[in-house]
């Protein structure tokens, strides 16, 4: 079974880089394979929930762990 991991950019996207699908709430694969994909947190992006580099425009998405 091959890994997958997702890694929190500070102020960008998630990366899932492994084989994943991801599905709309239908059920409709809006991709599928093994390469990177990146997730929109910021929530701007037109091509949702695939992130369109619209965080560039100010988003804070700086993780602060709690201590």
């Amino acid at each position: 079974m091959a890994d997958v991991t997702v890694t929190v950019l500070d102020n960008g996207p998630l990366l899932v880089r492994g084989p994943c699908q991801v599905s709309d709430h239908e059920g409709n694969t809006l991709s599928d394979g093994d390469a990177v994909v990146a997730l929109c947190r910021c929530g701007d992006s037109n091509t949702k929930p695939m992130c369109d580099g619209s965080h560039n425009q100010g988003f804070d998405g700086t993780l602060n762990p709690p201590s």
